[in-house]
């Protein structure tokens, strides 16, 4: 027998639920002995970052929250797996019940890419200020005085925020830990 063509396809599951339906394929694979056509299953991830309890947290979150990628060879009974799994709506294709359509190549190695790239700058935090924008400061010796974003420093990941100290505005210099968004 010659080598499996295999091909990426896109598999829709209930959002949410993407690693319970990416651990039922892969229980569903070994046990079907689907090794040969089914290469891997992902669930391109990020990294997040929030503050809890003053911590800086990571978190990993779906990436395409509601899609599983699979690597695999859609011959006899694998499509039929697949979608038997539970909490899989179906295949990504172009009409309801119909064929499974492949990504292209280019769509696959920029969402792999994407995610290889995401997990390499997982230091790199989105700019959640704006400037103007009003926050609380809740570390330092500052802690919960409130103010407004006057400037932003990207590279160092400072803010200047002008807050209120005994009736007068001083201008402190924080980092994007110290202060959280004011609701």
């Amino acid at each position: 027998m010659g080598e499996i063509k295999k091909r990426w396809y896109v598999v829709r599951a209930v959002s949410g639920k993407e690693k319970k339906v990416k651990e039922y394929l892969d229980l569903e694979i070994s046990r079907l002995k689907l090794e040969n056509f089914v290469d891997q299953v992902l669930i391109p991830t990020e990294k997040v970052f929030q503050i809890r309890n003053g911590k800086k947290v990571s978190k990993e979150k779906a990436y395409l929250p509601g899609y599983v990628l699979i690597e695999a060879a859609l011959v006899g009974e694998v499509t039929h797996v697949i979608k038997s799994i539970p909490n899989v709506i179906g295949f990504l294709g172009t009409e309801k019940g119909g064929d499974p359509v492949p990504m292209r190549l280019a769509e696959v190695n920029r969402i792999l890419g994407k995610v290889d790239e995401l997990s390499e700058t997982e230091e790199e935090m989105k700019i959640p200020f704006v400037v103007g924008e009003s926050v609380k400061v809740i570390d330092g010796p500052f802690n919960n005085f409130s103010g407004v974003i006057d400037e932003i420093n990207e590279d160092k990941k400072k803010l200047k925020v002008m807050v209120k100290i005994f009736g007068r505005k001083n201008l402190l210099e924080l980092s994007y830990m110290q202060v959280e968004k004011e609701i």
